[in-house]
């Protein structure tokens, strides 16, 4: 085809240069895939163990995937359960891991994994020992590297302040922990921050609000309480790229102040009954890159 024909089959559409291979390459050099699965809800009923086993396989078939990233809720909901119930969850989550799953998974806990019960608070694993115990993990919140990544992983479960329920918050004791996480990162390492609770999600404006109010109502459990000091604090970090969450079982992508907030979905969907609205149950799949930047695909396995 003649250019000039080209050009008039093409209208006004511009055409941007084609980067050469091998700059294209250098900048976008894979360096990491990692698998983003959360609210699991672990239980022996509704097929649950059967279906999480397929999720893992799913995940496993995926080509180079190094890890998993594990947003909590891992076990259904322990605040709500005995000890024996308990104990029979972990352990089947222990078998199933170790019969299907042969990829590294790092952990944060959910509101789901942490023991309240008002009849248990005497016992000496009240609270998120218990979990953490079974996980292996001396903090509830940590910070690894891999292949030039820095990853932080919060803790994002507390206690309301009258000590009834639980809210989506850091504390202060964390939040600094955290600032000094970040300045002790080299500025030209990228990070992604993973919690369970939502930092910032758009998810909350459709969920559950059907009942034609003209107000939107965000519970102090369903997004952090401290979301403006930690969105001030990765402002002075433009090294911050990524923050992954669960909690709402729903998918959305929020950018703010060129940092990428995703909220994952779920692996049990609607409690392991389908969709919850319009989001199947999946994960997450994030490919990260040299330069700092990433893809990333939600998953319905």
């Amino acid at each position: 085809m003649e250019r000039r024909s080209l050009l008039k089959g093409l209208g006004g559409l511009a055409l941007i240069p084609a980067l050469p291979f091998k700059s294209l390459q250098t900048e976008k050099k894979p360096v990491l895939r990692v698998a983003h699965l959360t609210d699991i809800h672990l239980k022996d009923k509704w097929d649950a163990p059967a279906r999480f086993a397929k999720c893992l396989h799913h995940v496993q078939q995926q080509p180079g995937v190094d890890m998993i990233l594990n947003g909590g809720d891992i076990v259904f909901d322990m605040n709500k359960e005995n000890i024996d119930t308990i104990n029979t969850e972990w352990k089947l989550w222990h078998s199933i891991i170790k019969a299907e799953c042969s990829l590294p998974m790092h952990y944060i806990l959910g509101n789901h994994d942490v023991w309240w019960n008002e009849n248990d608070k005497g016992q000496t694993l009240y609270g998120k020992q218990f979990s953490l115990g079974q996980l292996e993990l001396s903090s509830p919140y940590y910070s690894f590297t891999k292949n030039g990544w820095k990853f932080i992983l919060l803790d994002s479960v507390h206690l309301d302040f009258d000590n009834t329920w639980y809210i989506g918050k850091l504390g202060d004791v964390q939040l600094s922990w955290l600032e000094n996480e970040l300045k002790l990162t080299p500025a030209d390492m990228p990070v992604c921050v993973m919690s369970h609770i939502p930092i910032l999600s758009a998810t909350l404006m459709v969920d559950d609000n059907d009942t034609g109010s003209n107000k939107w109502e965000i519970l102090g459990g369903d997004m952090h309480t401290d979301t403006n000091k930690i969105i001030s604090l990765f402002y002075k970090y433009p090294n911050v790229k990524l923050c992954l969450s669960g909690h709402i079982h729903l998918r959305d992508k929020v950018v703010y102040n060129n940092v990428t907030y995703i909220c994952n979905g779920a692996v049990s969907g609607s409690w392991w009954e389908g969709n919850k609205r319009e989001t199947a149950p999946g994960y997450g799949l994030i490919d990260f890159y040299a330069d700092g930047s990433f893809d990333e695909h939600y998953i319905n396995y």
